[in-house]
């Protein structure tokens, strides 16, 4: 599989399962994402889990719809919390599959 995409068990990705890896100059990282039910408008859509160093899963972080302020478009944000890696969910590259989305990082916020 291609780094730094998830593909999803079907393109509706709010309740699909999906797998993946992250890749990055300090981390490389296979990953499980599983929906979460939740009636909290706050809480993730998806589980985010990782392997540990012995092969366990171990939940690493989440992922969230959220809402562009300026079109109303829904779009997904990934957050692997002890790496401090951020990342929007889009469309593959050269990819007609809505099922297949590429991981795209952006830095943390500073601090103010």
């Amino acid at each position: 599989m291609t780094t730094n995409c998830i593909k999803f068990a079907s393109a509706d990705i709010e309740t699909a399962k999906g797998v993946g890896s992250i890749s990055t100059l300090t981390f490389d990282l296979d990953i499980t994402v599983e929906p979460v039910a939740s009636a909290n408008p706050m809480a993730p859509t998806h589980r985010v889990l990782g392997r540990s160093p012995r092969g366990k899963l171990v939940e690493c972080g989440g992922i969230w719809k959220k809402q562009n302020k300026e079109t109303g478009a829904d779009y997904y944000t990934l957050t692997i919390r002890d790496h401090g890696f951020n990342a929007n969910l889009g469309k593959a590259a050269n990819q007609d599959d809505l099922s297949l989305q590429a991981v795209i990082p952006w830095g943390p916020k500073d601090a103010a």
